[in-house]
C-alpha cells in the first residue's frame, strides 16, 4: 500500500470537565494533525498531480477548509459543559465549536476523521480514501484513527 502524509498545525482551547487533574481547568494546545491519505497514482500525462497519489497543497486546501481554519483559535467545548459555554457565548464574536463529545484528543481525532473522510473522497486522485488521522495534543500524546 502507497501512502502520502500531509501535516497540519493549530492552536486551540478546551477542557475536559470531569477530569481529576488540571486538564478540567480551560487551556490550550498547540494541535498537530497528520492525514494519511492512500490510492492509486494517477497517471495522466500533462495533469499537474501526474505521479502523484494527490498534490500536497490540494491536501492542505481541502484540510484547512474542512477542519483546520475551524478548529483553529476556537474553543472546543462539549456541548453539555454549559457553565463554559454560557462564559463563552457571552464574549463577543468569540470562536467557539461545539462538540457532541468531551473534546479529548480521542473523541477530536474521532470527529476530525469523520469530517476528513468525507472531504477526501474517489472525486480525487484514483481510488482516494483517507486511512488514518494521527492528532497530537502535545509532542508527546496523541491519538490516531485508522480507516476500516
Amino acid at each position: 500500500m502507497l501512502t502520502i502524509t500531509r501535516k497540519l498545525e493549530f492552536d486551540a482551547g478546551h477542557r475536559i470537565p470531569d477530569h481529576k487533574s488540571q486538564c478540567r481547568n480551560l487551556h490550550g494546545h498547540r494541535y498537530t494533525l497528520e492525514i494519511t491519505l492512500t490510492g492509486g497514482v494517477v497517471a495522466a500525462d500533462g495533469a499537474s498531480d501526474n505521479g502523484m497519489i494527490m498534490d500536497f497543497s490540494d491536501v492542505k486546501t481541502l484540510a484547512k477548509q474542512a477542519l483546520v481554519d475551524v478548529w483553529d483559535h476556537a474553543f472546543l467545548v462539549y456541548e453539555k459543559d454549559d457553565a463554559v459555554r454560557a462564559f463563552l457565548d457571552s464574549l463577543p464574536d468569540h470562536k467557539t465549536v461545539v462538540l457532541p463529545l468531551v473534546p479529548t484528543v480521542e473523541n477530536l481525532a474521532r470527529i476530525a476523521f469523520d469530517i476528513l473522510k468525507a472531504t477526501y473522497t474517489d472525486n480525487f486522485g484514483t481510488g482516494l480514501t483517507l486511512h488514518k488521522i494521527k492528532l497530537y495534543e502535545t509532542p508527546n500524546c496523541w491519538a490516531e484513527v485508522v480507516h476500516g
